[in-house]
């Protein structure tokens, strides 16, 4: 295993999308010091980590991938994470990112250093120092598992969809499925015709769509690989489209045409009244994440599984007790509960200057970042999918090219201006937040009747861009001086690398 560098110029956290990508700008661009931090074995982020059965992507797969790697061999038109995960390693392999990735490499800590002018990372295979730190860690990286009583004293395995144990055989056994998320919905058509009782808790019904995919045809396989521009039509094509569907979001009218298509789907794969009126949600459209199946429905109806909708009250040794008092028993537990969004552990870690953490500066108003990006009092920090850059209508990874463009004329304007760092400005950043939660305002996301993943603890929504994804590459486009602050090297500071390399 390489060693890791003493001082590199950039340092990048996290080897999914985010973290390959900003890797190979930052190789095509000619910049060869740098390195990718990755906690894993391997590159893949999300899609590494996310081994559960069913597991698959809910934007079509000539959209969910860099725009500069197309892929041509798509099994499906809404890939499976076998396929994602394969596909994020050959374009690491590809784009020669390989050499500058450290895997089983866990950052700990990482703070600026105001004398020296440049981050200080702690990490489980020893220390680093870097001019500029990207954080790509994503949002999707974190299980969230609530605090149940009794949790602690079940007997058999419990685990996050997440974090997927294949060792243990849920043949003929009772499992729990705790939550009803886009995990869930995927997972539990997969083990329920192997387990013995499948007992699914719900605590909020998801709207759900039917699910557009299906395997795509050799003979469109054979066109992508020999008329690339075909498929970048395709490409496109694909985009425009879905970028329509961020206008029930916006306009609460035209949420009737989807609910009324969730609510049709609904009534065709469930025939018993009790059952729909449990499955129905009470919030508009879109207040949470819409989901896609066309098995999960069929697969509740199974004389071996069960939806319980009552609260879960505590865990035993040997099963599940709602607020009925009734036990449930089970062998397994699988936690289908999604992600640390609005709380990432990494905030408690991150420290700029004066030695406060984004927990500290966060604590009072919830995330925010100029443009998603950079925060104001953390020098040289560049945060892929940060603070309302997330999407509920497109891909994720259209909106981190954005974002690793925008970081990279960041870059070449501090070479050029012959800076060491930069920050944006206070005023810059809280003008931009209040744009973005003035434009969030009347949507489904804040007035849709629900408590969604996508609101932080002060009822905000930090969590995704408040309209279409091209709005959001045109507020990227270019790194705006007039926001910024720029710091001159110290008199008794090293020059960063690369410029003194020039």
């Amino acid at each position: 295993m390489t060693d890791l560098p003493d001082h590199v110029d950039v340092a990048i956290v996290g080897g999914g999308f985010a973290g390959v990508g900003m890797a190979i700008a930052l190789l095509r661009a000619g910049r060869t010091d740098f390195v990718v931090l990755e906690r894993d074995d391997d590159v893949g982020g999300t899609w590494h980590q996310n081994t559960y059965p069913g597991c698959q992507c809910d934007v079509p797969s000539n959209l969910y991938s860099f725009s500069f790697a197309p892929n041509p061999n798509w099994s499906q038109t809404f890939a499976l994470q076998p396929e994602i995960g394969a596909y994020l390693k050959r374009v690491a392999d590809d784009y020669g990112v390989r050499p500058y990735v450290r895997t089983r490499t866990d950052v700990h800590d990482a703070a600026w250093d105001e004398h020296a002018q440049r981050w200080r990372i702690e990490t489980s295979r020893g220390a680093l120092t870097a001019r500029v730190l990207v954080a790509g860690m994503g949002g999707l990286s974190e299980p969230s598992i609530p605090q149940i009583d009794g949790a602690d004293t079940f007997q058999g395995p419990a685990f996050h969809t997440a974090r997927w144990d294949h060792d243990v055989e849920l043949t003929g056994k009772r499992v729990a499925v705790i939550g009803t998320g886009a995990s869930a919905i995927q997972v539990v058509p997969r083990i329920q015709p192997q387990v013995q009782q499948l007992t699914v808790f719900q605590r909020t019904p998801p709207w759900i769509m039917p699910h557009p995919g299906r395997p795509t045809r050799p003979r469109e396989r054979a066109l992508f690989k020999a008329l690339p521009p075909l498929q970048k039509l395709v490409r496109g094509a694909i985009y425009w489209g879905r970028e329509c569907y961020v206008l029930p979001f916006r306009f609460h009218r035209l949420s009737r045409v989807p609910q009324a298509m969730a609510r049709k789907h609904l009534e065709r794969q469930v025939a018993d009244p009790l059952l729909r009126e449990q499955l129905t949600p009470r919030y508009e459209i879109g207040c949470k994440r819409i989901l896609m199946s066309d098995e999960y429905f069929p697969a509740l109806q199974q004389p071996n599984a069960q939806l319980v909708t009552t609260a879960i009250e505590r865990i035993t040794a040997t099963g599940v007790v709602t607020a009925d008092g009734v036990e449930h028993p089970a062998d397994v537990i699988v936690w289908g509960t999604g992600f640390r969004v609005t709380d990432m552990p990494y905030v408690e870690w991150l420290r700029g200057r004066g030695g406060r953490t984004l927990a500290d500066v966060w604590g009072e108003h919830g995330m925010q970042a100029l443009r998603g990006t950079s925060v104001a009092g953390f020098p040289n920090l560049f945060m892929l999918v940060g603070p309302n850059t997330g999407l509920g209508h497109n891909s994720i990874v259209f909106m981190i090219e954005s974002q690793i463009a925008y970081v990279m004329d960041a870059l070449r304007t501090l070479d050029a201006r012959g800076a060491v760092a930069c920050e944006p400005t206070p005023h810059a950043q809280a003008a931009f937040n209040a744009t973005v939660q003035r434009r969030m305002q009347g949507t489904v996301w804040t007035k849709g009747g629900c408590a969604s993943w996508y609101l932080d603890a002060h009822g905000r929504n930090t969590t995704l861009w408040p309209g279409s994804s091209w709005t959001f590459r045109r507020a990227t486009r270019r790194f705006d001086l007039a926001e910024h602050e720029l710091l001159a090297p110290a008199p008794h500071a090293s020059p960063a690398p690369a410029l003194a390399a020039r």
